[in-house]
């Protein structure tokens, strides 16, 4: 498994420096090469829709290999996932956090821990480079996979969903936990959509929105759903 390179502000990812072991480099490059290979592929047709023959095929190596890097498709699949969600979600949490410690308890707002949240999935698919876009299309895929995406989505996000959950009770004090997780449903689905870049919006619209557009789509989301948890989370009579 390699480690991903942090987007930059207004540029691509510079490139990798060499290993320091040719040998280890080969190593590394042959199962990244496998991995980028497979993300592309579930990206576009899905779990079901790959076999290990076209990834092998895909990567350039022998069958054989990809199971010697990674076992079983659903084990590739596994890898896949994690890889980059690792990345994604501890940049959340800590943008959270970061955020929780310098507004305070009593300065903190919907929309500046939903801002902290957002942001960093958004970013790494603007500028993260082809392999974030491949991603970001196997996310919107998976959470809506009736077969295994609920699981998971919840081994892979769970936890920093759960950290900005604890946060936003700080902000609704008076919230029930059904209203925060239904709140929170409705935004998981509208963020994986709109990161899966379908270009639905760009056809509804007429053209006038573009769902690559994706500074927008994140102001927008921010403001969508910090309205959405206020409206849903409100004491009853008081919505």
């Amino acid at each position: 498994m390699t480690k991903l390179d942090a987007p930059p502000a207004d540029a691509a990812p510079a490139r990798r420096g060499r290993p320091r072991k040719a040998q280890a480099a080969a190593s590394g490059d042959t199962s990244a090469s496998i991995l980028d290979s497979a993300e592309d592929l579930f990206s576009k047709h899905g779990f079901y829709g790959v076999t290990i023959r076209e990834v092998a095929r895909e990567a350039g190596v022998d069958t054989a290999l990809v199971h010697y890097y990674f076992g079983s498709k659903r084990e590739l699949f596994d890898a896949v996932f994690q890889r980059r969600a690792e990345l994604w979600n501890s940049e959340r949490v800590a943008a959270v956090d970061r955020y929780a410690r310098e507004a305070g308890p009593d300065g903190m707002t919907l929309e500046g821990l939903l801002e902290a949240f957002l942001r960093p999935p958004f970013q790494w698919s603007l500028k993260g480079g082809p392999g974030w876009k491949h991603y970001s299309a196997l996310v919107a895929q998976t959470n809506a996979n009736p077969t295994f995406g609920g699981e998971t989505m919840a081994r892979y996000f769970d936890p920093a969903i759960r950290r900005l959950i604890e946060l936003i009770k700080q902000v609704l004090p008076d919230a029930r936990e059904v209203d925060l997780y239904w709140a929170y449903h409705n935004l998981s689905g509208a963020l994986t959509l709109t990161l899966g870049e379908t270009g639905r919006l760009d056809r509804l619209s007429g053209g006038l929105c573009r769902s690559g557009d994706l500074e927008s789509a994140c102001d927008y989301m921010v403001r969508f759903a910090a309205a959405g948890f206020r409206a849903v989370c409100a004491p009853a009579g008081k919505a």
